[in-house]
């Protein structure tokens, strides 16, 4: 019989880090919440994913910055491709993927507090669900 776990029962807590410029994600950062936040020029960067896949990796990228992004923040899957479900506040589908996968996700500079992008790996695609309160908030390319 598995032994049931109790939530923050051993004082585990979310494993996070903050991100306002260039950065290539490592494969341990798998099951990590970044923070994402302006940098201190204002001005657009790139998160890059690993290049190699393995099954079962995730990320959470969610917008910390106060208000809305001053510039575009992109997340980019290089050779790997992404496949994602988009809804706004709304109710509004129009950016998700729609079954053609994407190299980049992006953050635009309309993307305001708490608008996030859940990324995981099955070791060949990148899967995901983005949420946003702005219409088109959150985009592909």
């Amino acid at each position: 019989m598995a032994k049931e776990r109790t939530p923050y029962a051993t004082g585990s807590r979310l494993n996070m880090g903050t991100i306002n410029g260039a950065y290539t994600i490592l494969a341990s950062d798998s099951s990590k919440v970044f923070m994402i936040d302006d940098n201190s020029a204002g001005t657009a960067y790139t998160i890059t994913l690993p290049t190699t896949l393995v099954a079962g990796t995730e990320y959470k990228f969610v917008v910390r910055q106060a208000g809305s992004l001053a510039a575009v923040v992109t997340i980019d899957a290089g050779s790997a491709i992404i496949d994602f479900v988009m809804k706004d506040a709304g109710g509004n589908a129009s950016n998700s993927t729609a079954g053609t996968s994407k190299q980049y996700m992006k953050f635009t500079a309309t993307s305001v507090q708490a608008d996030y992008i859940n990324l995981f790996t099955d070791g060949t695609s990148w899967y995901g669900e983005a949420m946003s309160s702005i219409d088109d908030a959150i985009d592909h390319t």
